[in-house]
């Protein structure tokens, strides 16, 4: 089994944003974000922690334009870092699912590391911004996310009231999906395919 550390980095910049990141996947939770959108480096850390990967991102955006460029942007570069980091994907485990609690509110994100980009996205949130970021956002973070690492990605929010709790909720979820997904392991390719 192949025991070298995975590290996908990738530098973006656009009339928009600016996006520096590293992340490695065989960590230890380690966070050195900042994004200029504190609500979203709070999401960040809980996807960073809680998948025991190691992230360091830095973004320079257009906050004055809001924050849509700069959610959307990190989800591509973070997605990116993933797929370049997954190499040719030979001998990963490539299904995850994650369930997270978060208080009264549980999430669920079920991952596949196929190289087939797509997403279905349910956060069902009732406001219109958490802290400084449009909720409408958080629902394109998913979808830029799955769209740039080439996955197949379904988060369902099962219940809660509470819009943070909910979006917290389903960053841990996507967290435990993808721990679970990248694990290697040794026989063949997990496609009948014969290739991912």
């Amino acid at each position: 089994m192949n025991r070298s550390v995975r590290i996908g980095e990738v530098e973006r910049t656009t009339s928009e944003t600016a996006i520096r990141a590293r992340w490695v996947l065989d960590g230890q939770g380690s966070v050195d974000v900042s994004t200029g959108l504190g609500f979203l480096d709070h999401m960040l850390a809980a996807l960073v922690r809680h998948s025991r990967t190691d992230l360091v991102l830095r973004c320079e955006g257009d906050l004055q334009t809001g924050s849509h460029h700069t959610v959307e942007d990190v989800a591509l570069v973070l997605g990116a870092c993933l797929d370049r980091a997954l190499g040719d994907r030979g001998s990963i485990r490539r299904f995850g699912c994650g369930f997270a609690p978060m208080d009264e509110a549980l999430a669920r994100v079920v991952l596949d590391l196929s190289g087939r980009p797509a997403a279905e996205v349910e956060l069902g949130l009732r406001r219109e911004r958490l802290a400084d970021v449009a909720c409408e956002d958080l629902d394109h973070f998913f979808r830029s996310f799955a769209v740039a690492a080439r996955c197949g990605l379904h988060v369902d929010l099962l219940r809660g009231r509470n819009d943070h709790h909910r979006a917290e909720a389903a960053f841990k979820a996507l967290a435990l999906a993808l721990r679970e997904a990248v694990v290697t392991q040794d026989g063949p390719i997990a496609s009948t395919k014969g290739v991912l």
